[in-house]
């Protein structure tokens, strides 16, 4: 019975820990190896990527750790990982892309690229094809696009929307 062996493809993981880890980054580097070498994966590089603001907080988290690790291992072992990744409580979250693309120079050589800020303009000095080109409410003019509804009569015949607008058949009464 011969044994089929799995071709080894080659990945990028994404590593976000809570900020803390960064104190003991060699620390982190360590656990994130370990996780991957566990399971067969061989490490290429790895290495801190940035340390960042979240968008939101992950697990009552507000900034982040970002260690980025390139590893080949086999296919059937990403699922494992995953479930290793999942029961870890020291790693927030992973993603995994395939980076058969890049030589390992190329992986060596990523960097994070920089938050640029927003630039913050008044409504009024936007550009002209962000204001509204429908112009003031009067200016439309009547709706003739729809025509008159066959099935109700119109406004004047219908009879009153609620009782406060007939008439009260009860006297007041006046104590």
């Amino acid at each position: 019975m011969a044994e089929t062996v799995e071709k080894l493809r080659q990945y990028e993981g994404m590593f976000l820990l809570p900020a803390q880890a960064a104190s003991d980054l060699e620390g982190s580097i360590r656990l994130v190896r370990g996780i991957l070498e566990r399971q067969g994966a061989q490490v290429m590089v790895i290495k801190k990527w940035d340390e960042r603001k979240l968008a939101y907080e992950v697990g009552k988290q507000k900034r982040g750790l970002f260690i980025i690790a390139y590893f080949k291992a086999a296919t059937k072992a990403l699922s494992i990982l995953e479930r290793d990744v999942k029961l870890n409580d020291q790693v927030l979250r992973v993603l995994w892309t395939k980076a058969d693309h890049l030589t390992e120079k190329e992986m060596a050589a990523v960097e994070p690229q920089p938050i640029v800020p927003r630039e913050e303009r008044n409504p009024w000095d936007r550009p002209e094809p962000f204001r509204s080109d429908r112009g003031p409410r009067d200016d439309r003019g009547p709706r003739d696009d729809r025509g008159p509804r066959e099935d109700r009569p119109p406004r004047d015949d219908r009879a009153p929307r609620s009782r406060r607008d007939e008439p009260s058949a009860e006297p007041a009464i006046n104590s």
